[in-house]
């Protein structure tokens, strides 16, 4: 998992401010003709102990260090507290220098006391502005890591999606030969077998090869043969050289499935289905021969569009005309199994 970055303030830009408003407050001093060189360092040593003491207060009085909640307005107690704060310090450090460098002629206390309280209030709205913004990249990134989690989950739950009315109507195609003695009985159960191996291996894969793919799909369209005999048919022209692609697990025999959900497949009307590349995209073409009352929920395409997106952020492309429909997906050359 990502590592949550912790809030901070880089020391550089704590001590570079505070020696930039000591400087600051010196400046007038060098244009005063009774300032002595004493007064000018006196007068930035305050304001750059002053600084540095409000950056660092500030810093620990923040909902990160307190596990306080955060206070939607900007002015409130906390302020108020810095504030009263701040003017102690002042005083301590306005006495303390008198008092250790026996100085006779300084600024006036109430000038120190304005100037700390106009440092702190620059730091206090500074220092919030930057906390309230690292909050909103927090949150951000949580919500982002959230909605990861949840397409990881939605796309386990759509590879799971394998229809078990296939297992159930090749469950009584196989009773069925099995009553009339068909010699093919033993076929259809090494077939079935397999399909249904090839489910299980590659269920936690969220890619394999076209190679293998299409090899699934073998067993997949030899069973519907048994069930369908010449009234099903799929022709498979994708060139050899894009066997070494990926593939979402299953993509092909979810729209082979979505095929014979819409249409007719009868020995009157055989229903051709045809593989073939076309650029960047896998095409599966059919002729539409719709069931009387069929209603497309949409839902196969849907699935397979997600994990489409969810993988490389590319959809499936659908190009239906009166005769025909095709659906086309794209090929993916680089990945890794995992």
């Amino acid at each position: 998992m990502e590592k949550v970055k912790r809030f901070q303030v880089s020391s550089r830009v704590i001590w570079g401010s505070s020696v930039a408003l000591a400087i600051l407050a010196s400046i007038p001093k060098l244009f005063d003709a009774f300032s002595t060189a004493s007064d000018i360092v006196i007068n930035s040593s305050i304001t750059l102990m002053f600084s540095i003491f409000i950056w660092y207060y500030n810093i620990y009085s923040l909902p990160k260090f307190t596990a306080q909640r955060t206070h939607k307005s900007l002015f409130n107690w906390k302020l108020l507290l810095s504030v009263l704060m701040g003017i102690l310090v002042m005083v301590i450090l306005v006495i303390a220098h008198q008092e250790l460098f026996q100085v006779s002629k300084m600024d006036a206390p109430i000038m120190f006391e304005l100037r700390g309280v106009l440092i702190n209030l620059i730091v206090y709205m500074f220092l919030h502005l930057l906390f309230q913004n690292y909050q909103t990249q927090q949150i951000a990134v949580e919500l982002e890591r959230t909605q990861a989690v949840n397409l990881g989950a939605q796309y386990e739950l759509l590879k799971q999606q394998v229809n078990p009315h296939f297992l159930f109507n090749s469950l009584n195609t196989l009773k069925s030969m099995v009553d009339i003695q068909d010699p093919q009985s033993s076929d259809f159960i090494l077939k079935l077998s397999d399909f249904y191996r090839f489910t299980l291996e590659s269920r936690k894969m969220d890619l394999i090869s076209l190679r293998e793919e299409l090899q699934i799909l073998d067993s997949y369209v030899y069973l519907l043969k048994a069930r369908f005999e010449d009234g099903f048919e799929v022709t498979n022209e994708i060139d050899p050289k894009q066997y070494d692609s990926a593939i979402p697990p299953f993509s092909l025999q979810l729209l082979i499935e979505n095929c014979i959900k819409h249409n007719v497949v009868s020995l009157d009307k055989p229903l051709k289905i045809k593989l073939y590349t076309e650029g960047d995209f896998l095409v599966i073409e059919n002729r539409i021969q719709l069931k009387r009352g069929a209603l497309s929920t949409g839902v196969g395409l849907d699935n397979i569009n997600q994990r489409f997106m969810h993988l490389i952020h590319k959809e499936i492309e659908i190009d239906k005309t009166e005769t025909t429909f095709k659906v086309k997906i794209p090929m993916i050359y680089d990945y890794r199994n995992n």
